[in-house]
């Protein structure tokens, strides 16, 4: 912990810090609850990974509240990934509430494996503790040489109103698809279905910024601007994207995450839990015979020939690369939330020290 004094820099929205020195730090406050040091690491490497690509909502920032789903059962820390199915081609599991790194990991782990075996996978992981920047998934399938689709809801978190209403009904449920190249990073198509994440609404509340239009409804019903207003109480509902188009791709994906993998669906039911489920199809795109990676980069260079246009993936490569150099910047509450859970982990005098 001592070496977080290294590459520290104090600005006038918070902190700009070396990234494996933040990596080191969570994976401490992890270990200090009772998570074992491979766990730990993966739960770090997870969560400042989604930093450094540039991705807050799904960053360090949710560190205080993964630890306070740890004290109340919501996190279940050790967790072994319980295979429910193995035949063929079809991987079911259950997370059991265990630290979605982990049970992330574990899952695609697996459905790598028996798509390389079998030339595809089908793979339901139900009732994962948050599973964080659903990208990371599609990634690791990519770097495996696998083209990933992956579906995922958010049962215990309704906040997003159906196409017409002004209730929460449904999760922000990302859809993710990845795909494999020769000679350059992956692409990687990664969003939730409604306009924002909540994670991205706690970024602007926390930043003490205002949202655009469109956006975010408050609990009567009633466009703002506000990033409070989705917490209330009583809570606002974020709008889908694309009206209608949005909506339908957000209930076939919790039926899909859902239904799917016997996990839970949206049924009104409050939690404090952040649990997920996950369902996904890998592919091996050899085992088709269709001259995938010709194909692929052809479409892309015609695509991303027009001046101004980015490759889904391309902006998080950059800011990565960048902040790799540079540092990680953090806002000044999430940095000041980081130091108030050290110092309730007894972990007080090297946060103080870097502060």
């Amino acid at each position: 912990m001592a070496d977080l004094q290294s590459r520290f820099e104090e600005t006038e929205s918070g902190v700009v810090i070396d990234a494996a020195r933040l990596d080191g730090a969570v994976a401490a406050m992890f270990r200090a609850v009772g998570s074992a040091p491979a766990e730990a690491a993966l739960i770090a490497r997870h969560l400042v990974g989604a930093d450094l690509c540039g991705h807050h909502s799904h960053g360090v920032g949710l560190v205080a509240g993964y630890i306070a789903a740890v004290a109340r059962g919501d996190l279940v820390l050790n967790r072994q990934i319980e295979t429910v199915r193995d035949h063929g081609t079809l991987l079911v599991f259950d997370g059991g509430r265990g630290a979605g790194a982990a049970m992330g990991r574990a899952a695609m782990e697996r459905g790598i494996a028996r798509a390389k075996a079998e030339g595809h996978a089908l793979v339901a992981l139900r009732d994962s503790h948050h599973l964080g920047r659903i990208g990371a998934w599609a990634e690791q399938c990519a770097a495996a040489g696998l083209v990933s689709i992956h579906f995922v809801n958010v049962p215990s978190h309704a906040a997003v109103a159906a196409f017409g209403g002004m209730a929460a009904r449904l999760g922000t449920n990302p859809f993710t698809a990845g795909f494999p190249r020769e000679g350059a990073a992956p692409l990687i198509v990664d969003f939730a279905t409604s306009r924002w994440a909540v994670g991205k609404v706690q970024v602007a509340r926390r930043k003490g910024e205002r949202l655009p239009p469109g956006i975010l409804l408050d609990a009567a019903g009633r466009e703002t601007d506000d990033p409070t207003a989705l917490y209330g109480p009583p809570p606002g509902a974020l709008l889908p994207f694309g009206e209608h188009k949005g909506f339908g791709l957000a209930l076939a994906v919790e039926l899909l995450a859902g239904a799917m993998t016997g996990g839970l669906t949206q049924d009104g039911t409050p939690s404090s839990a952040i649990t997920n489920s996950m369902f996904s199809i890998i592919i091996a795109p050899e085992a088709l015979g269709t001259g995938y990676h010709r194909w692929v980069e052809a479409a892309l260079a015609w695509v991303a020939s027009e001046r101004g246009v980015r490759l889904p993936g391309e902006p998080e490569e950059e800011v990565r690369a960048r902040r790799l150099r540079e540092g990680i910047p953090l806002d000044r509450m999430t940095w000041q939330e980081l130091e108030a859970a050290a110092s309730s982990l007894g972990l007080a005098g090297p946060w103080a020290a870097v502060g």
